[in-house]
């Protein structure tokens, strides 16, 4: 078959009207799009939020040290502590659920389905209110503990459903060599399933900790000291929110980048980790000390 007659297996090849077709539709989309930027633009410029005066607040000092830094500490913080929190929980929900105690199985299933049923903005306010009730907290630390408790609990419970998909997508054949070397459940799971699983499980991972990491921005709702609420209070204090809620953009996604970034750098590792059979850590039989299998 020739290379031209190869091309056109999988679908049919336009023809002169289709070509001609597809050419004016795409002119068409091009100048809609155009004419709707030029649209945006005047009206921004005319509302004058182009102007060089609205830019001029972040190059100050003082508005970076009074709102913008503190909103991106705070949301680093919430962050950090809720995806360290997160996975923790997810794993350890995960794993339950694919435990053969059926208690255990049961009772991680539930809080699963449970945590994940509610919005995560309930959970915050709920947590929020409790923790004050009860007196847990500092006061100044009541907002935080609220967001880390409500991104914990649900992404927690995401994670678990990770957790279990990933190693449920393993082959049978792992857990039966893992029994065969007269390994128990747990020890297989620790030694063998989950860190096989992990390098799969790990791009949807990222993913999740990326929605944690956005959803600190709900936490204004209780008061909340974030990037999103501070990129709206310039807004307000220097009526520049256009401005305001760029640069705030421009942080959250280089924020973003570098989670992804070092998740693809840790990916990358634990594949040659997993290639390299001089990493490879041996294993020990259950009830056979000294004896290795490699």
């Amino acid at each position: 078959m020739s290379a031209a007659g190869s091309s056109t297996v999988l679908f049919d090849a336009p023809g002169p009207r289709a070509r001609a077709r597809h050419r004016a539709v795409s002119v068409a989309t091009v100048l809609a799009a155009a004419s709707l930027g030029w649209l945006v633009y005047s009206r921004l410029s005319a509302k004058g939020q182009l102007t060089a005066e609205k830019w001029a607040p972040f190059l100050t000092a003082d508005l970076w040290r009074t709102y913008v830094l503190p909103g991106v500490s705070g949301t680093l913080t919430a962050a950090a502590w809720s995806i360290g929190l997160a996975l923790i929980l997810g794993v350890g929900l995960g794993v339950g659920r694919l435990s053969g105690v059926r208690p255990l199985r049961w009772s991680c299933a539930v809080m699963v389905e449970f945590f994940r049923a509610i919005p995560v903005l309930i959970m915050m306010i709920f947590a929020y209110f409790v923790y004050g009730v009860l007196d847990v907290f500092p006061p100044q630390q009541l907002a935080l503990a609220g967001v880390v408790t409500g991104l914990t609990l649900y992404n927690g419970a995401v994670i678990a459903e990770i957790v279990r998909a990933g190693v449920r997508a393993l082959p049978a054949g792992q857990s039966e060599a893992a029994a065969a070397l007269g390994m128990s459940w747990g020890r297989s799971m620790r030694l063998v399933l989950l860190p096989q699983a992990v390098t799969a499980m790990l791009p949807v991972l990222v993913s999740q900790l990326v929605v944690a990491l956005k959803d600190t921005a709900i936490g204004y709702q209780i008061t909340f000291v974030e990037m999103v609420r501070q990129g709206t209070v310039v807004g307000s204090q220097y009526s520049n929110y256009l401005p305001a809620l760029l640069v705030i953009a421009a942080l959250m996604i280089t924020a973003n980048l570098a989670l992804s970034a070092g998740a693809i750098a840790l990916e990358r590792r634990l594949r040659r980790s997993r290639h390299n059979p001089l990493a490879a850590a041996t294993i020990e039989p259950e009830g056979t000390p000294g004896a290795q299998v490699v």
